[in-house]
């Protein structure tokens, strides 16, 4: 995969970290990084703590140990704090405000509309359309339109292909691969379906039972890897669910 040309130095980082939930971790002495203009899959069985993960880099969960880093500085804040100094969310369930237009959700983010419907051209003719009326896909569309008009440094993506038709999952992609090759956007996509997750990323972790397990590039050597690692000790892809 080819990616843009990306400043020294990782945008966002994990270092050694514990997230979960009160006092149970989920995930363990994480240590992960993230550069500009490139897409980084976070993969592994259900259960792994790649969901517990993100919203912990998001800002979503505190950290229970360790740190997250954003440009080379320790934060701990909350998660509306993040987005307005730059990161991204989307979560596993869609984020629409269902009984609002399509228009009006758009507005509610921090770019503008004109730039959301040039991601997703889509969108133009429902722009009226109530939100909780659009298919699953559209709705996955206004999302992530949403969330990239805003001009992040980096997006943090949690199973965007979940319950999708292989043809929307394929322009939810492309658009994320497109923003970091022509803005440099960062993207770390937690993602059950490992080939397609392979053919978008520059890199992978893989994710087992709390920890990192192993990690590379994606490459064609990587799919049969990493099938073998989801096969082992019973684990399975499966139904993709939330960790």
């Amino acid at each position: 995969m080819t990616t843009a040309t990306t400043e020294s130095g990782p945008l966002l980082e994990a270092r050694a970290l514990y997230a979960g939930y009160r006092d149970l971790a989920a995930a363990r002495n994480i240590d992960l990084e993230l550069h500009r203009g490139e897409i980084v899959a976070l993969l592994g069985p259900n259960g792994a703590g790649k969901t517990t993960t993100l919203m912990t880099l998001a800002g979503a969960l505190p950290a229970l140990g360790g740190e997250v880093r954003w440009k080379g500085r320790k934060i701990d804040s909350p998660l509306y704090k993040r987005v307005r100094g730059g990161i991204g969310f989307i979560p596993e369930e869609r984020s629409v405000i269902t009984k609002l237009s399509v228009r009006d959700n758009l507005l509610l983010g921090r770019g503008d509309v004109d730039t959301a419907v040039t991601l997703f051209p889509q969108l133009k003719p429902i722009l009226r359309r109530r939100a909780g009326l659009l298919s699953g896909g559209e709705q996955q569309m206004l999302t992530l339109a949403r969330c990239l008009a805003s001009g992040p440094a980096a997006v943090l993506v949690d199973e965007l292909s979940l319950g999708l038709a292989p043809i929307v999952v394929q322009k939810l992609l492309e658009t994320l691969r497109d923003a970091a090759v022509q803005t440099g956007t960062a993207v770390l996509l937690v993602e059950q379906q490992v080939q397609r997750a392979l053919t978008v990323s520059d890199r992978w972790y893989l994710l087992r039972h709390g920890s990192i397990e192993a990690a590379g590039v994606s490459d064609a050597a990587a799919v049969q890897q990493l099938s073998g690692a989801y096969l082992k000790a019973g684990d399975s892809p499966g139904t993709p669910a939330r960790q």
